[in-house]
């Protein structure tokens, strides 16, 4: 292992590879299966974790309440006729069948208000209250954390093997990087001094490409988490140097075999998901162990880059050819499971969420921020009791009617 050590730390082939080259090269080395001696085992089964599932349930309903939130929002006075749901329901493709989309709103009273409307005496839909603070904390939230998000776009241009990110990928991805809706000129437009847009040679796409690398930004998440490993936990310096926080799901089979070959796979060195690798020979057996253990740096520095420290598989297979991930991307990362957690849930199975496993505990964000904290504030208002909204009707009638004795007390 020594001496592996020391052949990784001086390795610099003489043989220069262009980009062309290096894209297949990279991919065709990623999808071998690698020594069962040295790598984590291929073929594994996946092990579910209920509480990142539990998570994803949650979030589908959320999602289908944003969905309402647009389409509420995007009306004349902000509010919509319930007669009117079917047809747009139907029109932007939620899925609803006829009559479920008034059901849905019905189930969330703290987030929807159904109401009469006092001259056409139909029934009406609008936001509650407290729905539109929650949107409003999130807006804040995200323009306040502006300077991070730049921080964090830098970053992400900077891992591609080019320099250059498409403009539509990113924009796809806005929500789980904390970039505003306008973040086109708010953020890229805006700092001249970090990022530029160009047009594509062959086709009509925009990129997003990095006008100076700085080296301070080129330290990983994964370094800090080492870093402090080895400050507070004393462990090894020579076992931490290249090691990932792994905590594999319960229920998972850890055999002796399978320990030996994480035990291997964590001391292995690999290139920086920021290190220009288009000068190394790719061609070696060090160097397809390496770009492996790469690819998995890369998806958790991703990863560490989002808002939530998730997103979905689909939104990463877009950046897949710019920072050189292989192909098939969901069995990659089931062989690290202990890293990642690939859930199913949330959208009946057509999406993938991928959660760094580290950063929660307990279903929540060990660092949360405030773009993370504001998006819970929907979620409390989804999970809340309709039983307490009746509750707090009724006591906002009673308060009301005593004002109003009160009132008539005084004119008396």
């Amino acid at each position: 292992m020594k001496s592996l050590l020391r052949n990784a730390t001086t390795l610099n082939p003489n043989t220069k590879l262009t980009t062309t080259k290096l894209l297949p090269l990279i991919h065709q080395t990623l999808t071998r299966p690698f020594s069962q001696s040295t790598t984590i085992p291929t073929k594994q089964d996946r092990v579910r974790d209920h509480g990142y599932d539990n998570y994803m349930e949650v979030e589908k309903k959320i999602r289908k309440v944003v969905k309402f939130h647009s389409l509420i929002l995007s009306q004349p006075q902000h509010t919509i006729p319930i007669s009117l749901l079917d047809t747009l329901a139907r029109r932007l493709g939620l899925g609803f069948k006829q009559h479920e989309p008034g059901a849905f709103l019905l189930k969330f009273p703290h987030v929807f208000e159904v109401y009469e409307h006092p001259v056409q005496r139909i029934l009406y839909c609008r936001l509650t209250r407290k729905a539109l603070d929650q949107i409003r904390d999130e807006q804040e939230a995200v323009l306040s954390q502006i300077p991070d998000a730049v921080t964090r776009l830098r970053k992400l241009v900077m891992m591609s093997n080019t320099g250059r990110i498409r403009l539509e990928h990113v924009r796809i991805a806005r929500t789980e990087f904390g970039l505003p809706e306008d973040f086109e000129y708010s953020v890229i437009l805006k700092h001249p001094e970090f990022f530029r847009l160009i047009d594509g040679e062959e086709t009509r796409d925009k990129y997003i490409e990095i006008v100076d690398r700085e080296e301070s930004l080129s330290r990983c998440a994964i370094e800090r988490v080492r870093e402090l490993e080895y400050r507070t936990k004393g462990i090894d310096a020579e076992d931490v140097r290249f090691s990932f926080l792994v905590n594999f799901p319960p229920g998972f089979k850890i055999g002796k075999y399978f320990r030996i070959a994480v035990w291997k796979w964590q001391r292995l060195p690999y290139w920086s998901p920021y290190e220009d690798i288009s000068n190394y020979d790719l061609r070696s057996l060090e160097a397809q162990k390496r770009l492996e253990k790469r690819a998995v740096a890369c998806i958790h520095e991703l990863l560490s880059l989002t808002v939530e420290k998730k997103i979905t598989l689909e939104r990463i297979a877009h950046f897949r050819n710019v920072m050189c991930l292989p192909k098939r991307l969901k069995e990659f990362l089931l062989q690290h499971q202990g890293i990642f957690y690939i859930s199913t849930r949330g959208n009946y199975g057509k999406l993938h969420t991928v959660f760094l496993r580290e950063a929660y505990k307990r279903g929540e964000l060990v660092e949360p921020n405030e773009v993370y904290l504001a998006r819970r504030k929907l979620a409390e208002l989804v999970l809340m009791s309709p039983r307490k909204a009746k509750v707090d009707g009724e006591l906002v009638r009673y308060r009301n009617g005593f004002d109003d004795d009160d009132d008539e007390d005084d004119s008396e």
